[in-house]
């Protein structure tokens, strides 16, 4: 999962926004460094993600992407994912529009960005005035997204070419998200996450 269906679960389980948001930009125990309610949420993140990566759907659609792709397909699909979110958000949330989300969002963690580390403050600068959660229904900005991680991290250069994988499986990896995504979400609700 990536920032939108963090986000969306987390809204979903009542958890912190802020903390779901964090987790990829804090490293060891969290606790002590942040309130209890925003470690909570990092924590749920790294459930979410250990969860995602371990479903066996998400582990076939791993096999889709071509050898040379193959290491880095789950930081690939992960972007994907939000991608079907964002095009599918009408049918898989219908209590609010995904724009107005994405505002709530914003304003529930922006207020709190001096607490967090710079790389985090930094980034969120280009999520809320470059609208990535709701550009990510664009599949040309998934490519960029995944270009531009491969830019900041060369060892992941790979990225630069997943869409090429991505474009060839599109709709059994739609296929995919759509079958497992509504089951977090109710796990979500449940708490059971």
């Amino acid at each position: 999962m990536n920032f939108l269906a963090h986000l969306h679960l987390a809204s979903l389980a009542d958890s912190s926004l802020l903390g779901n948001l964090l987790a990829d930009f804090v490293r060891g125990n969290p606790d002590g460094e942040y309130a209890p309610e925003v470690v909570n949420g990092i924590m749920l993140h790294r459930r979410i993600d250990k969860l995602t990566d371990n479903l066996e759907p998400v582990r076939e659609a791993r096999r889709l992407f071509s050898q040379p792709h193959y290491r880095v397909a789950p930081i690939a699909l992960d972007v994907l994912w939000d991608h079907f979110l964002a095009r599918h958000w009408e049918q898989l949330e219908n209590t609010m529009p995904l724009v107005d989300f994405v505002a709530q969002a914003k304003n529930n963690i922006v207020p709190h960005l001096s607490e967090t580390p710079q790389g985090f403050q930094h980034i969120n600068q280009y999520i809320w005035r470059d609208r990535w959660l709701e550009r990510y229904a664009e599949l040309p900005f998934i490519a960029d997204t995944l270009h531009n991680m491969a830019i900041r991290r060369p060892r992941l250069e790979a990225l630069s070419y997943c869409i090429e994988d991505i474009q060839q499986h599109y709709h059994p990896l739609e296929e995919t998200f759509l079958h497992f995504y509504p089951q977090m979400m109710a796990q979500a609700k449940a708490k059971q996450l």
